[in-house]
């Protein structure tokens, strides 16, 4: 049985000039069969070599991402630091204005807000930990620290609010305590137990002090306050009290004028009255009292100058 063959027809310038080769079959076949093997092994390699480069390239980018993120991680950090110290100087503010507003400071290990201790987060449930231990831990610390910070500032705006309210109150209560000469004259008789009465010519108490002064002097409220009675009082004549609140009340008797109405908010200084001699009084005068929680008290002692503003 002959061989089946292949015959490749090779023809240049007339068609007499011709080479002729043949091949069989079989064997053509197998070139075809290694030459497709090679084709594909140069495939397979050439996929090879670009998938290495491709990932030559994106390790390269994630090398330079890496280096490019813990550059930033180090100026968070030094940020971080930045505003620790600036915490720090404000809490030293904070106790100084908590010691003006009459607070204890807040204690150090109050300070501390939890931190550390039970239920604190730990590095091994950081999501980078099992990828870069290294990366995860610095990234941890530096979320711990800026969350220790948030609670410290939240700590931080907590007392100073404390503060502002009661630095609010202490300024209500100054503006409300009794403080200045409320007429322009000379302090006549004092604050006493048993005295003898210029008219009743018997030892009684005086509850007040008494400022000698021309008729029509402006009577001055002492401190802020709302009017509670502005009349006529047995003994007293006409006769104005302010209510100021925290327990601080105050009297202005013997006057000439009222220049207020019940009801009618006042402030230190304001013109309350003028003097006279109404009631039981020998000259004009201002008699005034300092009452504190419903007692009357010795002005004096709530006198910060014997100057009129």
């Amino acid at each position: 049985m002959s061989q089946e063959h292949w015959t490749l027809l090779l023809i240049r310038g007339d068609r007499e000039n011709h080479k002729q080769i043949s091949f069989p079959a079989k064997r053509l076949r197998l070139f075809a069969a290694g030459a497709s093997a090679l084709a594909l092994l140069f495939i397979v390699a050439s996929v090879t070599v670009a998938l290495q480069a491709r990932d030559g390239v994106a390790q390269h980018l994630l090398e330079r991402q890496n280096r490019v993120l813990a550059a930033e991680l180090n100026t968070m950090r030094d940020q971080v630091d930045g505003l620790r110290g600036e915490l720090q100087s404000l809490v030293e503010k904070d106790s100084e204005i908590r010691l003006v507003a009459g607070l204890d400071p807040i204690d150090a290990e109050v300070q501390r807000v939890g931190i550390g201790g039970p239920g604190s987060p730990d590095l091994r449930s950081h999501p980078l930990y099992e990828l870069d231990e290294e990366a995860a831990s610095g990234a941890f610390a530096l979320t711990y620290d800026i969350h220790a910070l948030e609670r410290r500032a939240r700590l931080l705006r907590e007392s100073l609010s404390e503060a502002g309210e009661e630095l609010v109150n202490h300024r209500a209560l100054l503006k409300s305590t009794p403080s200045i000469l409320p007429a322009a004259g000379a302090i006549t008789s004092g604050f006493s137990h048993s005295r003898m009465h210029p008219i009743h010519h018997e030892a009684r108490p005086h509850t007040g002090m008494d400022i000698s002064a021309p008729t029509g002097t402006p009577i001055l409220a002492s401190a802020q306050g709302r009017v509670t009675f502005a009349g006529r009082r047995a003994g007293y004549g006409l006769t104005v009290i302010l209510d100021h609140g925290f327990g601080y009340s105050t009297l202005y008797a013997h006057a000439s004028e009222v220049k207020v109405r019940v009801g009618q908010e006042v402030s230190r200084g304001d013109v309350i009255a003028r003097v006279g001699r109404s009631g039981i009084a020998t000259s004009p005068h201002l008699h005034y009292e300092v009452h504190v929680g419903g007692r009357p008290v010795d002005p004096r002692n709530y006198l910060l100058t014997d100057v009129v503003p």
